[in-house]
């Protein structure tokens, strides 16, 4: 399922060189500065097994043509370390790599876009998440908390006379900061870097 959602993902990234005129331009005061929208990654929680139970909302306001502040409260679970690369290393979903239950996280997400040309743009994205660590018997184990940051660069594509929008990414992931895990969590976690690169991203909203 993830590398079918990847492959339909850069298909569209492709796509988008063709779109020439997706930025709101300065003088133009008559777009809407409202959006909601969420990720196409979403369509994870059918899969039939490590259903990542993943909600994500985004609530975004054009500040100008060129600036975006958006908001994007979500949650998820996860069992493995989010230093593997859920697509691109073959580690990832592997036993031996697996934690002793999952970790159930909620954040708030404030992200900041700043269009460098036409629809291409750069976004900060800095997430403090609650953690709640759960064994293998479904039990809870231990709380956390970190900071979760992004660094995205993305195209934006109007669609339907910018009814609605969609923004393919590429970004790199980053933990600068976590509490100290539950035993069994940590060992695991420790093995891997802080850092995760080249991580796609697709989100879509709706303009009001």
């Amino acid at each position: 399922m993830q590398k079918r959602i990847l492959l339909f993902a850069l298909t569209l990234m492709m796509a988008s060189s063709l779109q020439v005129n997706a930025q709101y331009a300065k003088q133009d005061s008559t777009y809407k500065r409202w959006f909601v929208g969420s990720t196409i990654f979403l369509l994870g929680n059918l899969a039939s097994t490590n259903s990542p139970d993943f909600v994500q909302l985004n609530l975004g306001y054009r500040i100008t043509g060129k600036d975006v502040i958006t908001l994007e409260p979500k949650t998820w679970k996860y069992a493995w370390p989010n230093g593997i690369h859920p697509f691109f290393n073959k580690s990832y979903g592997k036993p031996e790599e697996e934690f002793p239950g999952y970790i159930r996280e909620y954040g708030l997400s404030v992200a900041y876009q700043r269009f460098l040309w036409k629809g291409l743009y750069a976004e900060l994205n800095v997430m403090p998440t609650w953690q709640t660590f759960v064994n293998a018997d479904g039990k809870k184990n231990d709380n956390g908390f970190q900071l979760f940051n992004t660094y995205r660069v993305g195209y934006h594509i109007k669609l339907f006379k910018d009814r609605f929008f969609i923004q393919p990414s590429i970004a790199i992931t980053h933990r600068p900061y976590h509490t100290k895990m539950p035993d069994g969590f940590k060992q695991l976690d420790d093995r891997w870097s802080k850092f995760v690169f080249g991580e796609p991203g697709f989100h879509f909203g709706f303009n009001f």
